[in-house]
């Protein structure tokens, strides 16, 4: 569990990490520096998931020694589908993080939705229903392992 309290904006008590893969942990199928680290670093606080296309067909080997569920989702209506795992989850005990525009719909129903702009970029309707931008994964994972950068960055 990882509680933060942000004044002038909400407490936060989180369960789930749902990320998506490609654009978000990884780029053309590879992880980005990091990534790695900061998921094993929030396992310890947080069950971690991952909901993706597998766009490259790489997110099973990429993750397979780390403390995550992944969770290949069939083509068409992605953006629904990732909405609905959330809310399976439980939206207001989940934090999610992701760049694509099927990742909007996830991002803008969390306790906290993370929007990260990699090397292929982000859609502009995520940026616009993300809490926080930002331009590394590594750097949003250290968000949630330091509680009071996301006091400092959503405080009223």
């Amino acid at each position: 569990m990882l509680n933060v309290e942000i004044p002038g904006y909400q407490k936060i008590s989180l369960q789930y990490l749902v990320l998506d893969y490609n654009g978000t942990l990884a780029v053309d199928g590879v992880l980005e520096p990091g990534a790695a680290e900061g998921l094993r670093r929030l396992a310890q606080s947080l069950e971690i998931h991952v909901v993706t296309a597998d766009t490259f067909g790489k997110v099973r080997a990429a993750l397979a020694d780390l403390p995550c569920k992944v969770t290949i989702l069939e083509p068409g209506l992605q953006d629904i589908a990732k909405l609905e795992y959330v809310r399976s989850l439980g939206c207001q005990v989940t934090a999610c993080v992701g760049n694509g525009r099927n990742d909007r719909l996830m991002l803008r129903a969390a306790a906290l939705g993370l929007a990260v702009v990699l090397a292929e970029g982000a859609a502009t309707p995520t940026i616009l229903a993300a809490d926080i931008v930002c331009n590394k994964i590594a750097d949003a994972l250290d968000l949630l392992a330091n509680p009071l950068r996301l006091t400092a960055t959503l405080r009223a």
